[in-house]
């Protein structure tokens, strides 16, 4: 929905380091890093991230959804296209998407079946291919491998060429296909006959590379369904150069796997087996796929990327389990080997294509994480917390379901980075680039470091650098939606560890770590980074255990503690709200281990722990005071609030907007309607007023919306009535617009995922409350949505379409923002919006629903 680095002159002192496997060059500290000034990082959204360092000196990453950015120091990023899908009809990266990659259209990726109403174009990745040949008999091309998708199995893979890194790309070929059959077969939503001969497989045929399709790949050997559980996705395209400057391409999406097989340097066509067979290690070789070196069986694993590292004669192959929102547990794990074919392991030695135990059948098995010890954990969910009365704002630095990475080893800045995209703690699927540097440890796996990059180098460092407080990370190996928040832990002028892990550290090579914590042994180096909580540059430690497991520290300069007591005070002061409605969270901790305990004077209104109880309608409002006593060390002070609990409120029409040549509340309750710009919070639209259902009706430009007052509900009980005409319809348009915050809200969506539907984001959670089709333009509709304490219905014209429980509790607040024809991110309505009414603490029954659609004019009875 939405998307967001200066680089300074580093001076140089290198010392190299003569052991084996970790010739790392150290240096000092970059002027970036001594400086006070804070970075503004210049971000960008770009899903899937392939990197490449171009002819030029820049850096590009290509992703998903065909979104693409340049950036010359891996700091700033600009976007080389406006938006995910950007002019499909004039593309930068593609030019007319349908016309130039309509051969791979023929089998998936677009208005069809998943993609219905749009396309699906995922995951490329780019290489520079010194020897392709073109048709004039010149040499070197930019090659794009991208993928095209209708459902979880029914993809193809392309490939598309270019001599300017940016485009625009010519189609070439369709080269791998999955998701056949051996009959005729249709997926839903989709007229694409899945019969294996309408893939590249008769032409392989006719061509000699293999006499006839492999029964194996079907479920049964004369007439079935493609067998996914043996055999792969084909999205995730990875070229690879070998160690001899050779092509090959991995690739492969949950189902049966990952899969390798070279590459014709001269076309960049793949060069298929033709034969099957097998590994010395037992491996499959298919005589179409390839040689499989990863996954299988239905698990999590997809965004394969490998690439060969000279220094260590080493294939390192990262790839992503989990899925791939918010609340996925998207992660990267880590294999290597000698050899491009495999077999690839872990650090303890697990091999990276999952055992036949996993063997379940033909299908997918996302719930399962039973491969969670399979393969060295880099990265996932974590939060390196700000505690109360910390510096800087906000919940602190995390990610949310980092993955699908790419992988970059720079010879020129002699370093080496990890990239990938990721999401973010309370920001809902918001996504957005991050650029870590790693670090080989001493058992020469590349370990990524704490904080995304901003410039610095590696440098020696002294005992008197390390020592103090830490916030601590330990990524484990679980593959879940959990966050790991950090917790503290100390590193001890006698070597000892203690806080929340207990054990000893210790300095070698002028900037390595090993950490022996709760019985295990982690090794890595130290270096300062810039954290983007505090704005300041820190000591950082990253590590990995023997058993593949990534540790991180940030170091966090210890405050007299006056000086915390008094900050913490004021946050307390800043954060705990006047005047509540609903259970507050009461802090029981804060930075540097404080302690804070509360007690209320009116328990019954307030209780000890932040439950609130509203005195019953027609009481008089509350008045709390709350009273903190922060203790830390042998200091404990006192601070006092006061919250006002206001009673309840009888359930009514809580505004209504008639549009009768002006923007005026007819219940007399509210404020008038005001005109935004394009988005809720700016300025300079313009609504004029055209005939309407009953009167007259605002008309929205598709440039303007308006804001309603604030508050209009204050609880999670109540009803939205209105009529839309649209003059177009666009993807996550809004009509009626709520919020608590940019990350709760709900919306009445004419078009989000080619359905009609009310949907919501409550933090890290989407709920869809779904239509069966999209409204129709020209025509006035009515919407009526409620919700009862979770229980959600959506109507329209009168018709009960939707009905589940669940719904989340986004209005209980003083405070919430409401609009129409506008949020924070999309496109604004443009159209006709009439009669709109607003109950809180009412739930309309289905007969009164009726009589609003029936009667728009809504004389009822006395409560409409």
């Amino acid at each position: 929905m939405k998307g967001f680095i200066k680089k300074c002159s580093m001076v140089f002192l290198m010392v190299i380091l003569l052991t084996p496997g970790n010739n790392f060059t150290y240096q000092q500290e970059n002027v970036q890093a001594s400086t006070k000034e804070p970075i503004k990082f210049q971000r960008v959204s770009v899903h899937d991230p392939s990197i490449i360092k171009a002819d030029n000196g820049a850096y590009y990453v290509f992703g998903s959804h065909i979104a693409a950015a340049k950036s010359t120091d891996l700091i700033n990023w600009v976007p080389l296209v406006e938006k995910e899908y950007q002019t499909p009809e004039n593309n930068p990266i593609y030019g007319n998407l349908s016309e130039n990659l309509v051969e791979s259209f023929k089998w998936a990726g677009e208005d069809d079946s998943d993609s219905k109403g749009g396309f699906s174009v995922w995951a490329p990745d780019i290489i520079w291919n010194k020897d392709y040949v073109w048709e004039d008999g010149a040499t070197g091309a930019y090659m794009i491998y991208y993928s095209v998708s209708s459902t979880y199995i029914r993809s193809a893979i392309g490939i598309a060429v270019s001599k300017n890194i940016e485009g625009p790309y010519e189609y070439r070929n369709t080269i791998m296909y999955s998701g056949f059959t051996n009959y005729e077969a249709y997926d839903n939503n989709s007229d694409i006959n899945k019969h294996w001969e309408n893939t590249n497989i008769p032409e392989l045929i006719k061509n000699g590379v293999f006499d006839e399709p492999n029964p194996n790949w079907f479920t049964s050997s004369n007439i079935g369904n493609y067998n996914n559980k043996l055999y792969p996705n084909a999205i995730d395209a990875n070229i690879v150069t070998d160690e001899n400057g050779d092509l090959w391409m991995t690739y492969g999406s949950w189902s049966g796997g990952t899969y390798v097989l070279p590459l014709d340097k001269k076309t960049g066509v793949p060069i298929y087996p033709g034969e099957d067979g097998e590994t010395s290690d037992g491996r499959m070789i298919d005589r179409y796929f390839g040689t499989k070196i990863a996954a299988g069986y239905g698990r999590s694993a997809e965004g394969t990327y490998a690439v060969y590292d000279k220094e260590t004669d080493y294939y390192y192959l990262y790839i992503t389990y989990g899925g791939l929102a918010s609340d996925g547990g998207y992660q990267i794990r880590q294999f290597r080997s000698k050899n491009i074919t495999g077999p690839y392991e872990d650090a303890t030695g697990n091999p990276a294509v999952f055992p036949e135990i996993f063997d379940l059948g033909v299908g997918n098995f996302p719930r399962n994480d039973d491969h969670k010890e399979i393969g060295n954990k880099m990265m996932g969910n974590f939060l390196f917390k700000r505690d109360l009365g910390e510096e800087g704002t906000g919940i602190g630095t995390g990610y949310l379901s980092p993955g699908h990475n790419s992988y970059l080893i720079d010879k020129e800045l002699g370093k080496e980075f990890i990239v990938t995209h990721t999401r973010f703690p309370e920001q809902g699927e918001m996504h957005q680039v991050r650029v870590h540097q790693t670090f080989k440890n001493s058992d020469g796996w590349p370990v990524p470091t704490a904080y995304q990059y901003a410039g610095e180098t590696i440098k020696a460092v002294s005992e008197t650098d390390i020592l103090g407080d830490y916030k601590y990370i330990n990524h484990g190996k679980e593959i879940t939606s959990e966050l790991t928040a950090s917790t503290w832990i100390k590193l001890n002028g006698d070597h000892t560890v203690s806080g929340a892990v207990t054990g000893t550290w210790k300095l070698y090579d002028g900037y390595r770590v090993e950490l022996i914590v709760d019985g295990a042994t982690y090794d890595g180096v130290f270096i300062r980074q810039y954290d983007p909580t505090s704005k300041k540059w820190v000591m950082t430690f990253s590590a990995m255990s023997g058993d593949g497991v990534v540790i991180w520290g940030s170091h966090v300069e210890s405050k007299p503690i006056q000086e915390v007591i008094a900050n913490v005070k004021q946050e307390l002061s800043e954060t705990i709200p006047a005047n509540v409605i609903k259970n507050i969270t009461l802090p029981t901790l804060a930075t540097q281990g404080a302690k804070i305990s509360w007690e209320s004077s009116n328990p019954n209104v307030i209780s000890n722990s932040g439950v609130v109880n509203r005195p019953q309608f027609g009481s008089e409002d509350a008045s709390v005071e709350l009273t903190a006593k922060i203790t830390l060390g042998e200091v404990t002070e006192i601070l006092t609030l006061t919250v006002k609990v206001p009673a309840e409120q009888q359930g009514g029409l809580s505004a209504y907007y008639d549009f009768s040549n002006d923007l005026e509340d007819r219940s007399g309750k509210q404020a008038d309607a005001t005109v935004t710009g394009d988005r809720l919070n700016n300025t300079g639209g313009e609504i004029t007023f055209e005939d309407g259902v009953v009167g007259q009706s605002a008309k929205f430009n598709g440039k303007s919306g308006l804001k309603l007052p604030d508050g209009l509900i204050a609880s999670d009980k109540y009803s939205i009535s209105l009529w839309v005409k649209p003059e177009e319809i666009t993807q996550f348009t809004t009509t009626f617009f709520g919020a608590r915050t940019e990350n709760n809200w709900i919306s009445l969506v004419p078009n989000a995922h080619g359905v009609t539907k009310v949907w919501s984001h409550n933090g890290d959670r989407w709920y869809d409350a779904v239509s069966d089709s999209i409204i129709p333009t020209g025509e006035w509709t009515h919407f009526v949505f409620t919700n009862d304490e979770g229980e959600a219905k959506f109507y329209i014209n009168g018709e009960e379409k939707f009905s589940n429980s669940n719904f989340p509790d986004i209005f209980t607040t003083v405070d919430a923002i409401f609009g129409l024809g506008v949020n924070y991110w999309d496109t604004p309505f443009k159209g006709l919006m009439d009669e709109v009414r607003v109950y809180d603490g009412v739930v309309l029954p289905a007969d009164e629903v009726q009589a609003l659609y029936e009667n728009p004019d809504g004389l009822i009875n006395s409560q409409l």
